[in-house]
């Protein structure tokens, strides 16, 4: 909500959510828990735990939780003891894979959703045809940050939203051009949902009034949170530090793409020059494959200057 002056956004969680089960329909216990929708208005953001997305979709089992991360992830990032930073099969990075064994049945384990957009825009399309509004859906899951300590949450779902603002192009107040500025919304919404659900309260869902402006027309349901998710080897951190060392030391082709595109010959010979020995063939061999060569090209490089 917003007057002259200010702007305001509004967030609450309501109770009353049951214990979701595989089969439950989500949006009839969502729309219940908001008043059979009553309690919801256009340009609403209503977001849900992937949790309660996951278990009504039945992606609840007993089992192993290191085998259901081997199964989830596709390849490791860092590991810290029994720690795992993985690239999970929807190309986020995170611990464990999103497998969750908290908030469940003891023994039982939680993966996350198999196509959270989807997800979302299937909750978004019931609300509407149910409850009669037009509302942006975010299926929102906690993550850690690097650099940072604790942990915040963060869409891995959304629909009907703008997930991202592009400022890039723009001027601000100053008349200083802005060129990478790309608030991610969808991701500052689902942080504001988690605080008022909480981790031990039982409030799954959410809902926030205030940013109508990034909810889009019925029918339209935008790109997605999988769209702020970056390519393999867009990252700058493609691999944790210590992996980085072992994998560009082992050259194996398989582990090149999280080492991102091949530098310019400049940027590689910068690299090179900081070598303590030139002419150790093992690690100007390593710091080639790090920055996307191979040493015989760097070799076929010098040679034709």
């Amino acid at each position: 909500m917003s007057g002259p002056g200010m702007n305001r956004l509004e967030a609450w969680a309501p109770d009353g959510v049951p214990e979701v089960v595989a089969g439950d329909d989500l949006a009839e216990l969502v729309l219940a828990a908001l008043g059979d929708g009553a309690d919801l208005a256009d340009g609403d953001v209503v977001c849900v735990t992937s949790k309660v997305v996951s278990k009504a979709e039945g992606r609840t089992r007993v089992g192993d939780r290191d085998a259901a991360v081997d199964e989830e992830s596709v390849r490791v990032v860092a590991r810290r003891g029994a720690t795992r930073i993985v690239r999970h099969r929807l190309g986020l990075t995170m611990a464990a894979a999103g497998v969750d064994a908290s908030n469940v049945t003891v023994g039982s384990i939680v993966l996350l959703p198999l196509d959270p957009d989807g997800s979302a825009r299937t909750l978004r399309r019931e609300i509407r045809e149910r409850a009669g509004v037009n509302v942006g859906v975010i299926v929102t899951d906690t993550a850690g940050r690097a650099w940072r300590e604790g942990q915040t949450d963060i869409a891995i779902g959304a629909a009907g939203l703008l997930v991202a603002e592009d400022f890039a192009g723009r001027t601000d107040p100053h008349g200083n051009p802005l060129h990478v500025t790309l608030p991610a919304v969808a991701d500052e919404l689902a942080g504001a949902a988690e605080l008022v659900q909480g981790k031990l309260s039982g409030r799954p869902v959410a809902v926030l009034r205030g940013r109508a402006d990034l909810v889009l027309p019925p029918g339209e349901d935008g790109p997605g949170a999988a769209s702020l998710v970056r390519p393999d080897g867009g990252d700058l951190f493609g691999w944790g530090a210590r992996e980085a060392v072992v994998r560009a030391l082992a050259g194996a082709d398989a582990d090149r793409v999280p080492f991102g595109s091949p530098a310019p010959a400049e940027e590689l010979a910068a690299a090179l020059d900081r070598l303590p020995d030139a002419d150790d063939r093992t690690a100007v061999a390593a710091v080639c494959f790090a920055h996307g060569w191979r040493i015989e090209e760097w070799d076929r490089a010098r040679a034709g200057r």
